[in-house]
């Protein structure tokens, strides 16, 4: 496990450029699973695309988006994990390629990551609740594509999700179909674990997330303030306030000020009964 952080920790430390991003989300991973073979999935991947690229040599340039879709999508099986959507396994790379199935962002990173060694520019695009991608035809016109539901997309399919979402109180914004940083997939990616273990009260690893998520992206005050919460769960009060106190000084107006404030306080409370 600390080796997977130590090779994590240099990897997203190179510049956005450099990182490369299945080798950073198979490091997640092993520290997930201790002994993970990262260097096996990435061969995996590399393999991947390189049959990806046979397929679309024999189906013509003019199809390569409808290729790598059906080699992805229909004859390696991959989509997205309907019954059982909170699974940590969804969010791990090494298990996705075992399983086949997952969520939207670690199946659009199969795609992207496949894609790429095929020879296609993929992009990811985080819309708000869903992640899709964006790949570039033989003539360079762009396909957006959903990973999670294995087809072709338009910009109407992706507010109709959105809708379907936030109850039709999000519309779709050109923002919103941006491509995202390698950085910003990583701790989207990590995010996802966070709240999963979080919510099952598994304090210690989710502590755990929050610390990569700050290797990714080191400013991110939320995720101080998520783990100062984290450690006052833990008993770890001193390093809790330092964390809560380095929010509320750094973010400027944060809407949950007055709640933050009070926790603070209780964490405080609980440090001096403790001395």
């Amino acid at each position: 496990m600390v080796e997977a952080r130590r090779r994590f920790a240099r990897l997203v430390a190179q510049p956005e450029a450099s990182i490369e991003l299945a080798h950073a989300a198979l490091l997640v991973a092993a520290e997930e699973r201790p002994g993970l073979d990262v260097e096996h999935y990435r061969a995996r991947l590399y393999e991947l695309g390189l049959t990806a690229r046979e397929r679309i040599a024999q189906a013509g340039d003019a199809n390569s988006i409808a290729a790598l879709n059906k080699f992805i999508f229909e004859e390696l099986g991959f989509a997205g994990n309907q019954s059982d959507y909170y699974d940590p396994r969804n969010s791990l790379l090494s298990d996705v390629l075992e399983r086949r199935t997952g969520i939207p962002i670690t199946l659009s990173v199969v795609y992207m990551e496949v894609g790429r060694r095929a020879g296609v520019r993929v992009e990811g695009i985080g819309l708000p609740g869903h992640f899709v991608v964006r790949a570039e035809d033989a003539n360079g016109e762009p396909v957006l594509v959903d990973p999670f539901n294995g087809k072709v997309v338009d910009a109407d399919d992706c507010q109709e999700r959105l809708d379907t979402i936030y109850g039709g109180q999000a519309p779709l914004t050109d923002a919103h179909l941006q491509p995202v940083a390698t950085r910003e997939i990583l701790a989207r990616l990590l995010r996802n674990l966070k709240g999963i273990y979080a919510q099952a009260g598994l304090y210690q690893r989710a502590l755990s997330i929050i610390e990569r998520i700050l290797l990714v992206a080191p400013g991110a005050l939320e995720e101080r303030r998520d783990r100062g919460a984290l450690l006052a769960q833990l008993g770890r009060y001193s390093e809790a306030i330092v964390d809560v106190q380095a929010y509320l000084t750094g973010a400027r107006n944060p809407p949950d000020a007055e709640r933050v404030t009070e926790q603070l306080k209780q964490m405080q409370l609980q440090l001096a009964r403790l001395n």
